[in-house]
């Protein structure tokens, strides 16, 4: 009795497969978000003149505010009673001694957008900024601006070169998957050919069929992955503000159209290494 492929498990384990690669892009995008989240976290402390008017601060906020580098909404003012009270709480009543004045300033507080978190764009602005009216100094932590940028990089490339190779295994694993599958199936691939038939027409319908699972593998790992996306916010809804609908479907189309053409070339693959081998070498 002939024993047919068992292409049930084919799907689940191409499906497994697509899921981890899907799974590793996933956190790799969210990643993205949280560093674009973490460099917005980085605090530009702008020192006020001694008594600036609460007018000449409005307006100065309001130039911040149309500004292209600042945060929408980030702007805070902390009047130095405020910073005081801040300081006290952090660092204990000893801070600032009760017979002598208060010696910090005002200042207005924002957030710089991602895409100007580098060193030249941080200096420019810090320049700018100095120049405007009722502004005595600006401020910001370097150390920190240049760590996170350095950080960056470097996990910028473990990335690129962690998803080559998942892609890499996800091919050979998804190949030696089909490859298992179609082994039953290897003398009729053969005996197709010994009674003339071309090895196009031998190939379609094995072809064919790999589109179908390759398709039903894909839609299994989106599933999933949004399985473990809404299991994650439910766990963590501070993630909420991640979301990224758009990203996602793009990635769950790129998964199936991925399962498809992976399925699609390894069973030609197989299919032709069966037909290029001999009778004898079939057992």
């Amino acid at each position: 009795m002939r024993t047919k492929p068992n292409y049930f498990y084919a799907i689940i384990s191409v499906a497994l497969v697509l899921f981890l690669l899907g799974f590793f892009v996933l956190v790799v995008l969210q990643g993205q978000q949280i560093i674009k989240l973490s460099k917005e976290k980085v605090e530009i402390i702008v020192e006020l003149k001694e008594n600036t008017s609460s007018d000449l601060r409005e307006d100065l906020s309001a130039r911040l505010e149309k500004t292209q580098y600042v945060k929408e909404n980030s702007i805070k003012f902390i009047s130095k009673e405020d910073g005081a009270k801040l300081m006290r709480e952090e660092f204990g009543e000893e801070f600032i001694l009760l017979d002598m004045p208060n010696p910090l300033y005002d200042v207005l507080t924002f957030n710089v957008r991602s895409q100007y978190m580098q060193p030249d764009s941080l200096a420019r602005i810090r320049d700018v900024v100095r120049e405007l009216n009722a502004v005595s100094d600006v401020f910001y932590q370097e150390s920190i601006a240049g760590d996170i940028i350095n950080n960056i990089q470097k996990l910028s490339l473990i990335a690129l070169g962690l998803g080559i190779f998942l892609l890499f295994v996800a091919f050979v694993l998804i190949h030696n998957t089909i490859r298992l599958a179609l082994y039953a199936n290897r003398f009729i691939i053969k005996n197709m050919e010994l009674v003339g038939a071309s090895w196009d027409f031998i190939s379609r319908p094995y072809i064919f069929r790999s589109m179908w699972h390759g398709l039903i593998s894909g839609v299994l790992a989106v599933a999933g992955l949004a399985l473990v996306v809404i299991g994650i916010q439910s766990l963590l809804p501070e993630l909420g503000q991640l979301n990224n609908f758009f990203a996602f479907a793009v990635l769950g189309i790129g998964l199936v159209i991925l399962g498809i053409l992976i399925s699609c070339v390894s069973t030609w693959f197989v299919v032709n290494k069966y037909l290029k081998m001999r009778v004898d070498d079939l057992y």
